[in-house]
């Protein structure tokens, strides 16, 4: 019996096909399909958030099609197949386990992942050689990342060549000024540009905190994005129990219910 890969494989070469394939694949290309990735990855993270480990188990495979969706480009394309993808992280993860695949000793997590850094900075710096320029910390944060995940690992990689705080207490401080600063470009009636200036200071501070504190800020944000959307709905139901509406509510009407919601929430209603 062929394994699942195997066949998994096949079906998107068959997909794929000029002769019989599925119209909709043939004329798919790297970037139509890159925000399906993205979303498939959502897909999988919001599974495991949920702990629904039978929704983990579809959405894993629907993330895995998408490699082997690119793979088959690629092999079409005569540059590489799955099974060279499947290669390079292969070798890739043998060499930055050397404690596991060869004689070095790792006795920690925190240590294991000083020594991971210390393998991708050093891979990082023979890619630049080789292309004939000065590495950087910063390199390889890609631009394409959400701007939270993005503002955090920037300031992983500049903590680790001691560019950073020292305390949570300075970083409190720093958020402080640049409220500050926002609220005097909004009270000058400054251009938009100059208040997305300041707040992208602010969200920048905000992560920076969350780092400090050692909370994923995009978790920390979709966790009051789900108390937000739960707190709403439950004055949708308060106000629809009077057959009425939020639009035909008063903002005071609905800060009230919200407030009954949060109370409810912490079993004091």
């Amino acid at each position: 019996m062929a394994r699942n890969i195997d066949r998994l494989i096949d079906v998107m070469a068959r997909l794929r096909d000029p002769n019989g394939g599925c119209p909709w694949d043939l004329v798919q290309t790297y970037k139509t399909i890159a925000p399906h990735t993205i979303e498939e990855a959502y897909e999988v993270a919001d599974a495991i958030e949920k702990d629904d480990k039978t929704a983990l188990r579809e959405e894993l495979g629907d993330l895995l099609f998408q490699v082997v969706y690119y793979s088959q480009m690629a092999r079409e394309e005569g540059l590489f197949d799955f099974e060279e993808v499947a290669g390079v992280i292969t070798d890739k993860m043998i060499r930055r386990h050397p404690h596991v695949f060869g004689p070095e000793e790792i006795n920690s997590a925190d240590q294991q992942t000083s020594r991971w850094e210390e393998h991708k900075a050093a891979e990082r710096a023979a890619k630049a050689a080789e292309e004939g320029r000065a590495p950087s910390a910063l390199e390889g944060v890609i631009p394409a990342l959400p701007a939270l995940t993005r503002a955090l690992k920037l300031q992983n990689r500049a903590a680790r060549v001691g560019f950073d705080w020292t305390n949570a207490c300075d970083i409190l401080d720093k958020i402080e000024e640049e409220v500050q600063e926002l609220r005097a470009e909004m009270d000058a009636g400054s251009a938009q540009d100059r208040v997305a200036d300041e707040l992208g200071d602010l969200l920048f501070a905000l992560v920076n905190l969350a780092r400090r504190l050692k909370v994923e800020p995009e978790s920390a944000l979709r966790g009051t994005n789900a108390k937000f959307e739960r707190r709403f709905h439950r004055i949708e139901a308060l106000l629809a129990d009077q057959g009425r509406k939020p639009e035909h509510a008063t903002l005071d009407e609905m800060e009230a219910f919200w407030q009954q919601a949060k109370r409810e929430e912490r079993g004091e209603a």
